[in-house]
């Protein structure tokens, strides 16, 4: 839990330098608006087919090794960022960053399902899910003050340089599954039935299964337009707190700090509140924690400028969004499916949600860009649109995700 929970977290400050270096790179004529939304879409693009395929693998390929190989690409991509100012290159080495970064969370979940029972998963997955907001955390408030402090270039450096030991430590820490250490399965082990879970002969007839399961594809969609509002606040956040509320970069970047460390709790108080209260089931939670989440967007965009209410806004926002990620971007999923094809559901969900975040970044971008004005070189934004657009995304989510009120989950 520790190896897959901090690793995890410092792969993440290799995606999101781009979020925090968006105002330096247009301020400095790097890359327009537009731009920057097309390099966004790559890492997206890249991760959703990452994610799919390699969580396919994930099911054969030891966890350890892959896991750990993903933190040292990544790394290595963003270093190469740090030095290129060129359109092309920084769309193909972000596209190639998400596909190795679709790399880590399959292999999480599979060591997670190889170390713990279906009882323990929903604490387990939250608190491994947590990982997002510890390494959003770093980024939007240690990064984003390197970058403040030395240029837009420390953005890319730092993690890249940051995770490259990270991956040697993982690659030390990790261990794959009990039977590599001599041990019985965990079922066996806790004495849990598992025949609720229909298994085939090989892995690929398991993971063809999840094919046919209604329930996965409408979590994929439910998750598909739960990623729209995530990473719209991930990757424009920063952009719109600066540009309408007039903050400072540090200023905006505390705000997201926020909402991120509080999704540290949220995560791992979803996965309490889903086993313990809820007997493992994930619906009840998922709508609780939905409702509040789009009241927290309504209060960040609709609400006071006022310096405290943002800040409740935003870790309201980030302690159920969390929640939300955990389930809906794959622990429902890895419920729903049979135990041998755990990769491959999260690789499944991960595709429509990944697609969706790039849709979201080419939306965005050019909602955003369509509402700009420029007098005598001043920029003058306008995000009324684009508003509309990430939280009617999340009005969809839930009302998908309440489709499945009475889904079982298999042990």
């Amino acid at each position: 839990m520790l190896a897959v929970t901090l690793g995890y977290g410092f792969i993440y400050t290799c995606r999101l330098g781009l979020s925090i270096v968006k105002k330096p790179l247009i301020d400095a004529g790097i890359f327009s608006v537009d731009e920057l939304g097309m390099i966004g879409a790559g890492l997206f693009y890249g991760y959703a087919c990452g994610k799919f395929i390699n969580g396919f693998l994930a099911d054969y390929i030891s966890p350890s090794l892959f896991f750990s190989l993903s933190i040292f690409l990544a790394a290595l991509i963003n270093i190469i960022m740090g030095v290129s100012t060129y359109l092309w290159l920084a769309i193909l080495l972000w596209l190639l960053n998400g596909f190795f970064q679709g790399m880590a969370a399959p292999s999480s979940i599979v060591s997670i399902t190889n170390w713990f029972s279906y009882r323990e998963r929903g604490r387990c997955y939250g608190i491994w899910n947590a990982s997002h907001s510890i390494g959003e955390g770093i980024t939007f408030y240690i990064i984003a003050a390197i970058v403040a402090a030395y240029g837009w270039q420390w953005g890319f450096i730092t993690p890249g340089i940051l995770c490259i030991g990270v991956a040697a430590w993982a690659y030390s820490f990790l261990q794959d599954a009990p039977s590599t250490l001599g041990l019985p399965s965990v079922n066996k082990w806790k004495k849990e039935e598992t025949t609720e879970a229909k298994q085939e002969s090989t892995t690929w007839a398991t993971q063809k299964i999840i094919f046919g399961i209604k329930a996965i594809w409408i979590v994929a969609l439910a998750s598909a337009t739960m990623y729209v509002t995530r990473y719209a606040i991930n990757s424009w956040g920063i952009l719109y707190l600066q540009e309408a509320r007039g903050y400072s970069l540090t200023e905006a970047a505390l705000f997201l700090s926020i909402n991120t460390f509080a999704g540290i709790f949220g995560s791992i108080a979803y996965g309490f509140i889903s086993d313990n209260i809820f007997d493992a089931k994930r619906p009840p939670v998922n709508l609780i924690f939905a409702v509040v989440e789009i009241g927290a967007l309504l209060l960040i965009f609709y609400g006071p400028s006022n310096e405290w209410i943002q800040m409740i806004a935003f870790a309201c926002y980030g302690f159920t969004l969390s929640g939300l990620m955990a389930s809906l971007g794959g622990l429902f999923a890895v419920d729903i499916a049979p135990k041998g094809a755990t990769g491959a559901a999260m690789g499944f969900v991960g595709i429509f949600s990944y697609l969706g975040a790039a849709l979201q970044e080419n939306i965005s971008a050019t909602l955003i860009s369509n509402n700009l004005q420029i007098t005598q070189d001043i920029r003058i934004y306008n995000f009324d649109e684009v508003i509309l657009f990430w939280i009617g995304s999340s009005v969809v989510s839930l009302l998908l995700a309440a489709t499945l009120w009475n889904t079982k989950i298999t042990k």
